[in-house]
């Protein structure tokens, strides 16, 4: 349950990031690369802040 909210925290914050990129008037294909590391950044660390230790 915490990953996911760690997740939708991740997202409103990748959102605004994104938002800003498109109203900075910054290329499609850059805000779309952009989203996609970021996302991939999230995964990987809120899988590690998430994780039960054995």
């Amino acid at each position: 349950m915490s990953l996911l909210i760690y997740l939708i925290g991740c997202a409103f914050v990748i959102g605004g990031i994104a938002w800003a990129l498109v109203v900075a008037t910054v290329s499609a294909v850059y805000v779309m690369i952009t989203v996609v590391i970021l996302v991939g950044i999230a995964i990987l660390t809120g899988v590690a802040r998430t994780r039960t230790r054995d």
